[in-house]
């Protein structure tokens, strides 16, 4: 304990040195909006440089519309610092806790050096071996019990299986990296992903979100943060941060996720390596694919374009509206784009901006000619990543979104600012009807303009709808928040690829099936 304090107290004062000259500066925000522009920009790179929790906290911030202003939440969206890699020591230890000994005999690393580092972990490529013949060879010791023999072949296994991880440990006193000899056998190998935790992180994180929480209540004392609750936005995050630094919740969303699009064959999941995912080590499979944002260059075909842009908002909605369970963090680094094979009926198959053609299949059962159409698989399919972060609502809360949309679709401003204050978390709101009549006006206004623009700009009207909430006092739920921000940042990278892509028409038969249901 004594120790702990210690550090406690260390850290506690490198933060006060680091964010208190900012606090005592911040009146200087207050001048102009370049004195304020300067003033976040210092803030943005005490935060970069103060560790994993701040930079998360950063990122989780800017997704509160709701709490903080536009300049701020623009401002740390950008927050996705590429952390100096740890030691390769460091991924082996904990390799070797997770796995045992013998995990060289199945994980095999294309480098020492990882492919990618954030704040929280890093990513090596690798592939992993088939271990399912050790597995039966265990099975087939199991066998020798049933008739009480058990004890005989045993002692002989374990000395020759002894004897052979000290031959592999001799050969691969490092790991295997690729090399002209393996290189011929992985073609029978699986390639795969390892994300490995960074050292310390779990204490650094425990000791941060303690003084987050102290001064939390210090804040909460003075009257013009009391309507923000600064305390309960301590202990949403903190719950976030639980999740964030124990990667089998990960495996498990992504579990979730795969199941829920099992039947979506445009959509895609990495596969967890489930005897191979702990707390510090996720293996998952690794998808060949290339990042969405390659696909916003002039020399991509438009239809192709579209399509993209459709899916992902499909997806979108089908998470938030469907299955009510929402990919939290889907900024364009973790979505990829994946081209499946090429098409074997057509002669033009690099062409994948064509429609896919339907396959006809007869079959002949005795006397019955049975004819069955299926399209062909979608040759784009989109790779979502990193599923630590999720969003779920309560069946109140989801019935509340879906009311909104609908509100907003039916140009019934009024209504929506209704919902918004009827759910509110926190609501200190001087003038209900002013915020009732700004919140129809806004409305009306984006609906009326949706002729000169096209189609409606639901991420512009989302953002001026944050805009009133705060100038109002009124703090929305937080997963309802974060669902709605991702909502807009998804929207905005669909209309980077489609500049018609209209949110509202696409989700019109989900909403109205629901307004039918009520």
């Amino acid at each position: 304990k004594a120790v702990f304090l210690l550090r406690l107290t260390l850290r506690a004062l490198v933060l006060l040195l680091k964010f208190g000259p900012l606090l005592l500066l911040s009146p200087l925000a207050l001048l102009s909006s370049r004195w304020a522009g300067r003033w976040l920009d210092a803030l943005l790179w005490v935060t970069e440089t103060s560790g994993p929790t701040f930079i998360k906290l950063g990122q989780w911030a800017s997704t509160r519309r709701d709490i903080f202003s536009p300049e701020f939440c623009d401002r740390f969206s950008r927050l996705h610092v590429k952390v100096r890699p740890h030691s390769w020591s460091h991924t082996k230890q904990c390799l070797q806790r997770a796995f045992g000994e013998g995990w060289r005999r199945v994980l095999v690393f294309d480098s020492k050096e990882p492919v990618g580092s954030g704040c929280m972990a890093q990513v090596y490529r690798g592939w992993a071996k088939a271990v399912l013949k050790e597995m039966d060879k265990e099975d087939l010791l199991e066998a020798w019990e049933i008739p009480g023999l058990g004890a005989l072949p045993r002692p002989l296994w374990r000395f020759w299986k002894g004897k052979k991880t000290e031959e592999v440990s001799q050969q691969q006193k490092c790991p295997k990296v690729a090399s002209e000899e393996n290189s011929a056998e992985k073609s029978h190998l699986i390639p795969v992903a390892i994300k490995v935790i960074h050292p310390g992180v779990k204490r650094q994180v425990e000791m941060d979100l303690l003084l987050m929480k102290m001064g939390g209540w210090l804040l909460h004392c003075l009257p013009g943060l009391k309507w923000l609750s600064l305390f309960e936005i301590v202990e949403e995050f903190e719950k976030l941060m639980t999740k964030q630094i124990d990667l089998r919740f990960e495996a498990h969303n992504i579990e979730r996720f795969r199941e829920n699009f099992r039947n979506v064959d445009y959509v895609k999941f990495p596969t967890p390596l489930q005897p191979f995912v702990t707390r510090t080590v996720l293996v998952e499979t690794f998808e060949e694919s290339e990042p969405i944002s390659n696909y916003l260059c002039s020399e991509i075909p438009m239809d192709v374009k579209q399509r993209i842009a459709r899916m992902g908002v499909e997806t979108m909605l089908k998470m938030v509206f469907v299955d009510n369970f929402v990919h939290g963090d889907l900024h364009p680094g973790n979505i990829l784009v994946q081209t499946l094979g090429k098409s074997q009926d057509s002669s033009d198959s690099g062409n994948l901006s064509a429609e896919a053609h339907g396959k006809t299949t007869l079959t002949d059962l005795w006397d019955t000619v049975v004819v069955s159409v299926r399209p062909n698989p979608c040759p784009l399919r989109l790779v979502l990543l990193d599923a630590g972060i999720v969003a779920q609502l309560s069946e109140n809360d989801l019935a509340n979104l879906k009311a909104v949309f609908t509100a907003v679709m039916m140009c019934q401003g009024e209504r929506v600012a209704e919902l918004l204050l009827h759910h509110a978390r926190a609501n200190e709101c001087q003038d209900i009807p002013q915020f009732k009549k700004e919140m129809a006006e806004l409305v009306d206004h984006a609906l009326r303009n949706t002729v000169s623009l096209g189609k409606i700009q639901v991420g512009d009207l989302l953002s001026r709808v944050f805009g009133l909430v705060i100038k109002h006092k009124v703090k929305l739920e937080s997963n309802f928040a974060s669902i709605v921000f991702a909502i807009m940042v998804l929207e905005g990278l669909g209309r980077s690829l489609d500049p018609n892509l209209d949110i509202l028409d696409l989700a019109k038969p989900i909403l109205l099936k629901n307004c039918a249901s009520c």
